[in-house]
C-alpha cells in the first residue's frame, strides 16, 4: 500500500468573456476496489454552487452553472489517495466492457494488430489467463506506437492512431481496449494519475478472478500503487474530465492543466 498525495490542477481561459457557462467535472479520485480516497477539497474560479452526482460508472460527477461574464475557469482538486493493489476488491461482472465502443471500433490496421497478437499467443505458453494475454497484447501495442505530443486530439479513434503509428497514452489504451475486445476479454479504460507524470493519465484494465486489474501499455507495464483512478469507462468519452459549454462570439479557449503526485515526506 502506498499513500500518494495528488494535487490536479486545470485553467481554461477565454479570448473574450463567456456567460451561460454550464459544465460537468469528473475530477475526484473516488474510493472504490483499489484505493480509498480522504481528505478531498474541490475549490472552483469563479466561486459556484456544484450538485454532485454518481454516474453509471462510479464516477462522482459534478455540475455546475455560471451565468454571469467571465474570462477564466479554473478548479482545483487535492487530497490523499491510499493505494492498494495487493488487496483489490472484487466487482460484480459487466459484459458491456466486452464490445467495442465509440472510439475503438477496427479497422485494416487493428485488425493486422489482433491477428499478430493472436500468432503470438498461439506461440507462447503461460498466456492462459486475461492478464497473461492482455500482457502480450500490451507488449504489442506498445512495440507499434512512438509517443508523440500533440500528435492526436481527444476525438482520434484507436484506428487512426494505429495507423499513424503515434499518439498519447489515451491513444496507447484505445488500441490495447480494441485488440483486448477482439481476442474475449473483458476490459475497461481508466483516466487518472500517475506519480511523476505531471499530468492526467491513461491506462487498461482487463477482468479477472472478479477483479480489476490495471496494465499500462504506454509505459509497458503492470499498474502498481504508484496509480490513482479518477474514472472509467468504455473509452476515453466516458471518462472526460471536464466539458461545458457557454455563450461568446467568436471565443478561442486556451487550458492549461497540472498534476502533481507524491508520497509524503514522514
Amino acid at each position: 500500500m502506498k499513500k500518494l498525495v495528488f494535487d490536479y490542477q486545470m485553467k481554461l481561459s477565454f479570448s473574450s468573456p463567456v456567460t451561460d457557462h454550464r459544465f460537468q467535472l469528473r475530477c475526484i479520485p473516488a474510493t472504490g476496489p483499489r484505493q480509498q480516497v480522504v481528505d478531498v477539497e474541490v475549490k472552483i474560479d469563479p466561486h459556484v454552487e456544484l450538485e454532485t452526482t454518481i454516474d453509471s460508472f462510479d464516477s462522482v460527477v459534478m455540475t455546475g452553472y455560471l451565468p454571469e461574464a467571465h474570462s477564466h475557469f479554473n478548479y482545483t482538486v487535492t487530497g490523499i489517495a491510499f493505494v492498494d493493489n495487493e488487496h483489490i476488491k472484487p466487482e460484480i461482472y459487466k459484459p458491456l466492457y466486452r464490445f467495442d465502443s465509440a472510439l475503438t471500433v477496427p479497422g485494416p490496421a487493428l485488425t493486422a494488430l489482433t491477428e499478430r497478437c493472436k500468432d503470438r499467443l498461439r506461440r507462447e505458453s503461460n498466456t492462459g489467463s486475461p492478464v497473461a494475454v492482455a500482457t502480450i497484447i500490451m507488449d504489442e501495442v506498445y512495440k507499434a506506437f512512438t509517443y508523440t505530443p500533440l500528435s492526436t486530439t481527444i476525438r482520434t479513434t484507436a484506428e487512426q492512431a494505429l495507423a499513424q503509428g503515434k499518439g498519447v497514452c489515451q491513444d496507447y489504451a484505445h488500441v490495447m481496449l480494441a485488440v483486448c475486445r477482439h481476442v474475449g476479454l473483458t476490459a475497461r479504460y481508466i483516466a487518472g494519475l500517475l506519480n511523476g507524470e505531471g499530468a492526467t493519465h491513461a491506462w487498461v484494465e482487463v477482468y479477472h478472478k472478479d477483479r480489476w486489474i490495471g496494465l499500462d501499455p504506454t509505459h509497458n507495464r503492470l499498474v502498481d500503487d504508484n496509480y490513482i483512478t479518477i474514472a472509467h469507462g468504455r473509452d476515453y468519452r466516458d471518462c472526460m474530465l471536464d466539458i461545458g459549454i457557454f455563450s461568446g462570439v467568436d471565443v478561442k479557449q486556451e487550458q492549461w492543466v497540472n498534476a502533481s503526485v507524491h508520497e509524503p515526506k514522514i
